[in-house]
């Protein structure tokens, strides 16, 4: 029986149940469960790091946006407060939209 010990979606134990495989869950506390979203949000990164296809790149995208979101849950922040904090921002410095490479600043 292959090992995961990882977080998965909320319907994966109900998939796996449709196919009559044997398989055991946890719940996590808090403390474990953010940890755990922390390690999530990682792998996704390097998933989306590492797709090619436009198709690809959107599915690792919407995962990454899942985990954040979920993260943002345990600290009561909803999507539309870091979509404002994103624009504010955005407003006040720009986006990466002009691809500008800072290569070096005047010291002092």
């Amino acid at each position: 029986m292959p090992v995961y010990n990882k977080l998965v979606r909320d319907r994966i134990p109900e998939i796996i149940e449709k196919t009559g495989k044997e398989f055991r869950t946890d719940i996590l506390n808090k403390a474990d469960y953010e940890g755990q979203l922390k390690v999530k949000l990682r792998e996704e990164m390097g998933e989306l790091l590492e797709a090619g296809t436009k198709k690809d790149i959107i599915e690792e995208m919407a995962d990454l946006l899942e985990v954040v979101y979920a993260l943002g849950a345990i600290h009561n922040i909803r999507p539309g407060e870091i979509e404002t904090v994103r624009k504010k921002k955005q407003n006040e410095r720009g986006g990466f939209n002009e691809r500008i490479f800072l290569v070096d600043v005047e010291d002092e």
